[in-house]
C-alpha cells in the first residue's frame, strides 16, 4: 500500500490559465481532484483480498498473485515523474482526462479477463494512467485555489481523501468480492470513473506549467522496462535458481537496463531525474531510507492477506475488515509525525517510525497457523503501519528541505518514487523467500505459515538495518523547544 500522502507532488513551476471560457465553482474543481486521487489510492490497496479469488477464478500461481500488485505498482512508479512533467507541458485538463480515461478503460478490461496475462495487462496500464493521472489532481487543485488558508484547506481535503483511499481499500475489495466477485474491485472503477470524466470535460479549466521543456520517454522506459525485468529475474530464482540462465539473464539484464537509464539521465538536456540533485545529502539518503524501508513495508499488506484467507480460513470481507485498524494506524502516524517534529527532529522521528515498525514484523514473524485475531493481526499490524506512517513524513521532509524551493515538487515525487519501486523490488524478493520456504503455493497451512513467517522475520532485519542507516546518513536536524 502507498502512504497515505499520496503519489502526486506540488507543482514546482508558476502556473498560468490557458482558458478563462468559463470559471468553475472552487469546491467542484476539488472534488473532481479528490476524486481522480481517491481512486487513485484506492487501487493500490483494493486489489489485496482478491488475490486468493484472482488466483482460484484464474490460475494465478504466486508469482501470478505478486504481478497483480507489482503491474500496477512498477507503472506507476516509472511513469510518475513523467506524467507530472506531461501535464506541465501538454496541460494539466488534458493529463487528467487521459490519464483516467485510460484507468478506467484498463479497469473494464481487467474486470472482463479470461485469462492471467490479460489481467496483468490491464492491471499494468491501469498503472500507466495512474501515473498520468495522479500528478495532475493536486497541480489543478492548486491552480484554482488561491494562495493562503483556502489552498491549505483544499490541500488537506485531497490528503485526507488520499489516506481515506488506502483505508479504504481492504473494506472495499471485502465487500465487494463477498458481495459480487472479485471482477468488482476493478469494474466500479468503470461508473465512478466515467462520472468524473463527465464532469472534469465539463467543468475543469486548462493550466500548464509556465516552463516548457520536452519529455524524458527515453528515461521513462528504461526505469519502468528495468525494473520490470529486475523484479522479473528476482521472482524466477525460487523455480530455477539464482545461477539458472532464466534468472540470470533478466537480472543482468535488469541491471544494464537500469544503468543505462543513468546514462541517459546524465546527458539529456532535461532529465526525469536530474542526478545533480543526489549529490545532495538529503535527498539521496532520504530516497535511499525511502526505498529500503518501503521494500519491507509494501509486502505488509500482500502477505497479511494471504496469512488471513489461505492459512485464517477468513473471508474476503473479514480479511478486510480485520486490517482496517492498520489501515487507519498508517493515517495516525503520518498526522502524528509533523507533531514530533519540532520536538525530536526529522531524523530522529525517521529512526522512531523504522523501529516501531520493525517490532511490529518481528511480532508478526511470530505467528501460527491458529493464531488468534488480537495478537497475530491487529497489534502487531497497527505497530507496522504506525511506524510506516511516523517514518514517511520526516523522510519526505528532508528531502524536500534539501533541495531549492524550485525543485520541491520534483523532489516531492521522487521520493514518492522510491517507495514505490523499493516496494515492488520488496515484494519480489518476499515472494521468492515465502514460496522458497513454504514449498510452494500448495502447501498446507502450517507450512505457509512458515513462509509467510520467515518473509516477516526478513523486513524485521531490512527495517532494523534501514533504522541504523538513516541513524548514520540522514542529516541532523535540531529539536525545537
Amino acid at each position: 500500500m502507498l502512504e497515505a500522502t499520496g503519489p502526486a507532488s506540488a507543482p514546482s513551476t508558476p502556473t498560468r490559465r490557458i482558458s478563462a471560457r468559463r470559471t468553475p465553482p472552487t469546491w467542484l474543481v476539488v472534488a473532481l481532484a479528490c476524486a481522480g486521487q481517491f481512486l487513485v489510492v484506492l487501487d493500490v490497496s483494493v486489489v489485496n483480498v482478491a488475490l486468493p479469488s484472482m488466483r482460484t477464478d484464474l490460475g494465478l500461481g504466486a508469482q501470478g498473485l505478486q504481478w497483480v500488485v507489482n503491474a500496477y505498482a512498477i507503472a506507476f512508479a516509472g511513469f510518475m515523474l513523467l506524467g507530472g512533467r506531461a501535464g506541465d507541458l501538454y496541460g494539466r485538463k488534458r493529463m487528467f482526462l487521459v490519464g483516467l480515461g485510460l484507468f478506467t478503460l484498463a479497469s473494464l478490461g481487467g474486470g472482463f479477463a479470461q485469462e492471467s496475462w490479460q489481467l496483468l495487462a490491464a492491471r499494468a496500464v491501469q498503472g500507466l494512467g495512474a501515473a498520468v493521472l495522479a500528478p495532475s489532481t493536486l497541480t489543478l487543485l492548486t491552480a484554482a485555489v488561491p494562495e493562503g488558508a483556502a489552498r491549505a484547506r483544499a490541500i488537506a481535503t485531497w490528503t485526507a481523501v488520499g489516506a481515506g483511499g488506502g483505508a479504504a481499500g481492504g473494506l472495499v475489495g471485502g465487500v465487494l468480492v463477498d458481495g459480487l466477485s472479485w471482477r468488482w474491485v476493478l469494474l466500479i472503477n468503470v461508473p465512478v470513473g466515467a462520472v468524473v470524466l463527465a464532469g472534469a470535460v465539463r467543468w475543469l479549466t486548462e493550466s500548464r506549467g509556465g516552463e516548457r521543456r520536452r519529455l524524458d520517454l527515453p528515461g521513462a522506459l528504461l526505469v519502468t522496462t528495468g525494473l520490470a525485468t529486475l523484479a522479473y529475474g528476482i521472482s524466477q530464482t525460487e523455480s530455477e535458481g539464482w545461477t539458472a540462465g532464466a534468472a540470470l539473464l533478466p537480472l543482468l539484464a535488469g541491471l544494464v537496463l537500469l544503468g543505462l537509464f543513468l546514462l541517459v539521465e546524465a546527458r539529456t538536456a532535461a532529465p526525469l531525474i536530474p542526478l545533480a540533485l543526489l549529490r545532495l545529502r538529503s535527498v539521496a539518503s532520504a530516497n535511499v531510507a525511502m526505498l529500503v524501508s518501503g521494500s519491507s513495508m509494501f509486502s505488509m499488506w500482500f502477505f497479511m492477506t494471504l496469512y488471513t484467507q489461505n492459512v485464517l480460513g477468513y473471508s474476503p470481507l473479514e480479511a478486510g475488515l480485520a486490517l482496517v485498524p492498520s489501515s487507519f494506524a498508517v493515517i495516525l502516524g503520518s498526522k502524528a509525525a509533523p507533531r514530533f517534529l519540532p520536538v525530536l527532529g526529522a531524523r530522529n522521528v525517521a529512526v522512531l517510525g523504522a523501529l516501531v515498525a520493525a517490532v511490529g514484523f518481528g511480532w508478526q514473524s511470530t505467528m501460527t497457523a491458529d493464531g488468534g485475531y488480537l495478537t497475530a493481526i491487529m497489534i502487531p499490524g497497527v505497530l507496522m503501519m504506525l511506524g510506516a506512517g511516523l517514518t514517511a513524513t520526516p523522510l519526505a521532509s528532508l528531502a524536500i528541505s534539501g533541495a531549492a524551493p524550485g525543485d520541491a515538487g520534483l523532489v516531492s515525487g521522487l521520493i514518492n518514487t522510491s517507495r514505490t519501486m523499493g516496494g515492488s523490488l520488496g515484494l519480489a524478493v518476499m515472494s521468492t523467500i515465502a514460496a522458497a520456504r513454504s514449498g510452494g503455493e500448495h502447501a498446507d497451512p502450517a507450512a505457509l505459515t512458515d513462509g509467510y513467517a520467515l518473509v516477516f522475520r526478513t523486513a524485521t532485519a531490512i527495517l532494523v538495518v534501514a533504522a541504523v542507516l538513516m541513524w548514520a546518513w540522514l542529516p541532523k536536524t535540531h529539536a525545537k523547544d
